[in-house]
């Protein structure tokens, strides 16, 4: 006979059950007996409150803090079982939504749980927990009725004629999300100005712009409250921020120190890109300079001819020279002006960093130097008889039509205030701020380098069929279209729909 045959058999004192007794502790109880008699969750609440704010649609999360949370999502389910009391007692094993009617102000979710009861016994339950939901007002959405809207404010600036800088740096704030904590964006004939309800988001924009553009600015304070008995004061900040009027393109003239700092580069250089730091290139020797932004405004200097001085020159001839350095080659060439064209003969031999891109027969946007006049005290110490006719920036393309349907497009910041709402800017800002928008655009079809630091979205928007075109209309457009750069469709996203951002139509 086996040993397991002299096992002591008891029975359940509720249902009858054989149990072992060499397994039973204290009072002989069956594992269903223990889960019908005995409740774990009897300190946890079946109903709760949760405080929602009907402007802003936000969750409070006590003490103070309000979190965004769609309707039936991870970080709403995670809110309310944060509200329940005494569920720590327990091991959670699972929690899901059961569905209420959505203007019912009620949220139902059904909770199971793993706890101990009697004998070291490990019971599982399921629960319901209803949670009334209370629309109130948050701090932020009742300080936006009031004057004191915003606790600091920063003013972007930068003293150039036209606004790309601010359309590229646009793009850039839009790209790391450095926008999210703003109450207003509005918009000014000089620049931008962000407002905050908090003095840390403020400067954390200021860490933002710093690491992009070579900026400096400064603070100023004004008291808006004091309590006599505390001597507890209440600030509104301003942050003043000028952006160095260095551009892509741009000529500009070194100082001789910041030039000889730099391996004794050329005083004439030209601007190729700016980030936190102002890259620019000899297009004579293929040199380059990096000068940080904390070096220019120690020793600051003005462009000397910007975008808006550019001319077109038709490239006769391209021979290059061999040195490459990047994306640049450097090449001799013979141009000549376009607006000399039928009317003279005259053609100059130049030295230029575009010997990669240029061919016979192309156009090339460039500074003429022959009749230039500069107002700046370092062109006038430069050698004259030293100095090139004619500076090529880079390549044109005299086929692109001003407005193409492209089928990609950047996404735009909500501004509560534009220029066409100022009645102080006219028809012509209007325009100007449209023509520098499209030049953008065409920069960024143009240079893979400065597209790869924005986002691309597919346009989505269906266009209207086009009228059929005659013979010689579709040899125009053939024409037109040549040669001009695209982008592809692998290098755009997908447009989003819950991105509560403007759509460049």
């Amino acid at each position: 006979m086996s040993v397991s045959a002299f096992k002591a058999t008891v029975l359940c004192h509720n249902c009858g059950t054989p149990l072992d007794g060499t397994l039973t502790n204290g009072t002989p109880i069956c594992n269903q007996c223990i889960e019908m008699t005995t409740d774990i969750t009897k300190e946890i609440p079946r109903e709760a409150s949760l405080t929602f704010c009907r402007n802003c649609d936000r969750w409070l999360q006590p003490p103070s803090s309000w979190t965004a949370a769609q309707p039936e999502s991870r970080e709403l389910l995670a809110l309310c079982l944060k509200r329940l009391k005494g569920l720590s007692k327990v091991r959670l094993v699972d929690a899901s939504f059961i569905w209420t009617e959505p203007h019912s102000r009620r949220i139902r979710i059904k909770v199971t749980v793993q706890g101990e009861a009697v004998g070291q016994t490990i019971i599982q339950q399921s629960f319901e927990v209803e949670y009334i939901v209370i629309a109130t007002q948050c701090p932020d959405c009742a300080k936006s009725f009031t004057a004191n809207t915003w606790r600091a404010s920063v003013q972007i600036r930068q003293k150039v004629p036209h606004k790309k800088t601010f359309l590229y740096l646009e793009q850039l704030i839009l790209r790391h999300n450095a926008h999210l904590d703003t109450i207003s964006i509005q918009e000014s004939r000089d620049g931008l100005d962000f407002f905050y309800s908090q003095r840390n988001h403020a400067l954390k924009m200021l860490d933002f712009l710093a690491s992009v553009t070579p900026c400096r600015h400064k603070r100023s304070e004004e008291l808006i409250s004091m309590d006599t008995h505390t001597a507890k004061k209440q600030y509104k900040f301003s942050y003043s921020v000028e952006i160095a009027p260095i551009c892509r393109d741009d000529l500009v003239v070194l100082p001789p120190s910041i030039a000889k700092s730099n391996a004794n580069i050329s005083p004439l250089v030209l601007c190729t890109k700016v980030t936190n730091t102002l890259h620019f290139v000899d297009p004579n020797t293929l040199q380059t300079a990096e000068i940080p932004g904390s070096v220019y405004w120690r020793k600051q200097f003005p462009s000397l001819a910007d975008a808006s001085r550019l001319q077109e020159f038709i490239v006769l001839d391209i021979e290059p020279l061999g040195p490459v350095k990047g994306k640049f080659a450097l090449a001799d060439a013979t141009v000549a002006r376009v607006g000399d064209m039928g009317r003279n003969d005259t053609t100059y031999n130049i030295r230029t960093h575009l010997g990669g891109v240029l061919h016979p027969g192309d156009s090339a946007y460039g500074y003429y130097m022959v009749t230039s006049n500069f107002n700046n005290a370092y062109w006038d110490e430069l050698d004259k008889d030293n100095l090139p006719d004619v500076i090529l920036v880079k390549k044109h393309y005299p086929g692109r039509r001003k407005k193409r349907n492209r089928h990609w497009k950047l996404k735009r910041m909500a501004l509560e205030h534009n220029l066409e709402d100022d009645p102080k800017v006219t028809k012509t800002d209007l325009d100007k701020a449209e023509q520098d928008y499209e030049q953008f655009l065409q920069e960024l079809e143009e240079d893979t380098e400065l597209r790869g630091t924005v986002n691309l979205y597919k346009r989505t928007v269906p266009q209207m069929p086009a009228l059929p075109k005659t013979g010689d209309e579709m040899e125009a457009s053939e024409e037109e279209g040549e040669g001009v750069p695209e982008i592809g469709v692998d290098e755009l996203l997908d447009d989003l729909e819950d991105m509560s951002l403007g759509q460049d139509e």
